[in-house]
């Protein structure tokens, strides 16, 4: 059944790929009637009934409609179904770049931004009018007829390659086969799940459950190096000529439209404004933190030594690539005594879930009531109503896919379907949100345990979630997420901090077989090592940073396998495996372009508001919360990012909580 105030349709199990083509074919016809009148209307007669209203329907409506197309492709079954909606994905987007390179259009625009009537509008429509204005310029209307159609066909295929790259990565099967003594040290339960290939070895796919444990676990140093060499080099062949096209094109553009490179151009609408404050931002970091990375990798160094004896492999008198999880695992359990393993038995997936949902009601204000008999894509998929705790108003609904499965998209992300913002008629409508995550499945023997970074990342996610279900703005433009890039990570990041509080462990966690409490001492452990492995950790953070900035800023065509091998032997100081390429995998170089650096940009801010509010007045207050709520979630990016955390903080922002929670001196 289709739940009230849900205007599309989600059960794909039901959904052939013709109906998907027709309706991708439809929402072009209707979009671009829209356009067609808009662009035609005469200069002399441009009013905002007849330009700006049809602009902000057509934008909400096609978002909507668009995202229910391109959906399937990330979490359908059916293979046809996911290659349909990919195909539909490629067509709504050149459609979409057609559309933005509209000079009729932009003329209509900025002759009405300079009318009376455009004058008293109030501050969300004004920044709608500016913001279109403005994007048309940085897509080239002010140039040319031939400047226009080269950027034109440059941004369709850019959109075009950039499809085919994620395309690749979700549909990529790669495994390896393995003896089981080729696996030791991976957790018994682990071993005893993988499929078993017709000689009796192990399967391990390159999927996060199967990656990560025996990468992290396996003593074999040689069982690591195959696993990290063919992780490192899936889709290389095709990705790598790809994401090389992709960075060339995308150096064109800036070029024709008057940038002194992609970066430049990408930087001018974000906090950070252009790429100097991004370089010192990251050269200030890097040269913070490799003090701590000197020192944590002195104890690696001598643990891996102790190994090689009593394992009796070579000592190589070095870290290699391979070694990098292994031993930041191992610093975990020998420095800190927390043994992933043993923890994970305090987080099933149920009491997780249980105590992460009690604690956003709670500080939110919310209710959230899990509904049946939704339109749903599998039947793994659960469906959640959310009210306002206060007013018993529906607010909308959210989607959780949690667990991973061939042809499904293959990380953690969040997405919104359908904008709370206001219809065509003024009335809010509901807003609707999906969480994808690959956590492992629950067993016959065992329900679906988490690790405590997978905690961090299902609070980051569902954090992520709230935005899009707290804001409440006028148009689909500025509503939830749809704040600066760099800005976008800080309200989740913010709410990472609660899987490291005793308050908010306690809520989320109970022993799988009956429910125990997480011991007192474990969880002291836990929450102090919550700055192990800091060093490593951010300085391969700020490798993909800078990696990202240099790729984007280069005035030449870039050999990418050889950026990146030359970017992490000069930060990190350890050689890459030789015929692997990153950048291959590196799906952030899709849609994050030179932009990556924004997840430590803004955990700035989500480490100023948890330590200016949150930790001082409580990280189960309401108040605190619903001022969060309404004062950063709310007005998603109908504020300047700056201003709303002004507005949460009562000063300007500054890093000082940022270094403190990285065990950096100020």
């Amino acid at each position: 059944m289709r739940y009230e105030g849900i205007q599309s349709y989600y059960d794909f199990k039901n959904f052939s790929t013709d109906q998907l083509k027709k309706d991708a074919q439809k929402l072009i016809d209707d979009a671009k009637a829209v356009y067609d009148a808009v662009g035609s209307v005469d200069k002399e007669k441009v009013t905002f009934d007849n330009v700006i209203q049809p602009l902000l329907d057509i934008e909400r409506e096609s978002y909507t409609r668009g995202v229910a197309l391109q959906l399937p492709s990330m979490v359908a079954l059916d293979k046809d179904l996911r290659d349909a909606s990919s195909e539909a994905e490629k067509q709504l987007d050149e459609f979409s770049v057609e559309m933005s390179m509209r000079k009729d259009i932009f003329d209509n625009l900025v002759v009405f931004s300079l009318t009376d009537e455009a004058k008293a509008l109030d501050a969300e429509l004004t920044r709608y009018v500016e913001k279109s204005v403005t994007d048309g310029k940085r897509n080239g209307l002010h140039l040319p007829e031939a400047k226009r159609l080269e950027i034109k066909d440059i941004k369709k295929r850019i959109s075009e390659l950039g499809v085919n790259f994620n395309k690749n990565l979700n549909e990529d099967t790669t495994s390896l086969s393995f003896e089981e003594s080729e696996l030791s040290g991976v957790p018994e339960d682990l071993v005893k799940s993988f499929d078993r290939d017709e000689s009796g070895k192990c399967v391990v796919t390159m999927k996060y459950p199967h990656f990560f444990p025996v990468t992290r676990k396996c003593n074999n140093p040689k069982t690591r190096f195959t696993m990290e060499k063919t992780y490192q080099s899936r889709c290389m062949a095709e990705n790598t000529a790809i994401i090389e096209e992709i960075v060339e094109l995308r150096r064109q553009q800036a070029e024709i439209l008057g940038y002194a490179d992609h970066a430049t151009y990408i930087q001018e609408v974000r906090m950070a404004k252009n790429p100097e404050t991004v370089h010192k931002f990251l050269g200030e970091l890097s040269s913070k933190v490799q003090q701590l990375w000197k020192d944590e990798q002195a104890v690696m160094m001598e643990m891996k030594k102790a190994e090689a004896a009593e394992l009796g492999f070579e000592y190589s008198g070095k870290l290699d690539f391979w070694d990098f999880r292994y031993y930041m695992a191992m610093v975990e359990e020998k420095q800190y005594a927390v043994d992933q393993e043993k923890l994970k038995e305090y987080f099933p997936m149920e009491v997780v879930t249980a105590g992460l949902m009690d604690i956003y009601q709670k500080i939110l204000g919310l209710k959230f009531t899990k509904v049946e008999g939704g339109e749903v894509w599998h039947e793994d998929v659960e469906m959640w109503k959310v009210e306002d705790q206060a007013s018993g108003d529906d607010v909308g609904y959210f989607y959780l896919d949690l667990y991973p499965r061939d042809g499904k998209y293959g990380h953690a992300c969040m997405m919104q379907l359908q904008p709370g913002c206001l219809d065509r008629l003024g009335k809010r409508q509901k807003s609707v949100v999906v969480m994808l995550t690959n956590f492992s499945k629950p067993t016959k023997e065992k329900p679906s345990l988490l690790d405590h970074k997978e905690v961090e990342t299902y609070f980051h996610e569902f954090g992520h979630v709230m935005h899009g279900i707290c804001s409440q703005t006028n148009t689909s433009r500025f509503f939830g997420t749809n704040v600066e890039r760099d800005f976008v990570e800080a309200p989740s990041q913010m709410l990472e901090n609660w899987v490291w509080e005793e308050e908010s462990l306690r809520l989320m966690s109970g022993h799988y077989k009956d429910g125990s409490a997480l011991p007192k001492e474990m969880l002291d452990k836990l929450v102090a090592s919550k700055n192990a492995n800091a060093g490593g950790f951010n300085l391969r953070q700020v490798f993909l940073a800078t990696f990202d900035q240099r790729l984007h800023s280069s005035k030449t065509k870039v050999d990418t396998a050889q950026l990146i091998k030359d970017t992490y032997k000069e930060i990190v100081g350890i050689d890459t495996i030789p015929g692997t390429n990153f950048a291959a995998i590196f799906g952030h170089l899709v849609g994050y372009d030179a932009q990556y650096y924004g997840y430590l940009w803004s955990e700035v801010y989500s480490q100023d508001m948890f330590a200016t509010r949150f930790a001082k007045e409580g990280v189960m207050n309401l108040k605190t919360g619903l001022d969060y709520r309404n004062i950063i979630l709310k007005p998603g990016g109908s504020i300047d990012g700056v201003d709303l955390l002004k507005n949460f903080l009562g000063r300007e922002p500054n890093q000082e909580a940022f270094l403190r929670s990285k065990g950096l001196a100020l």
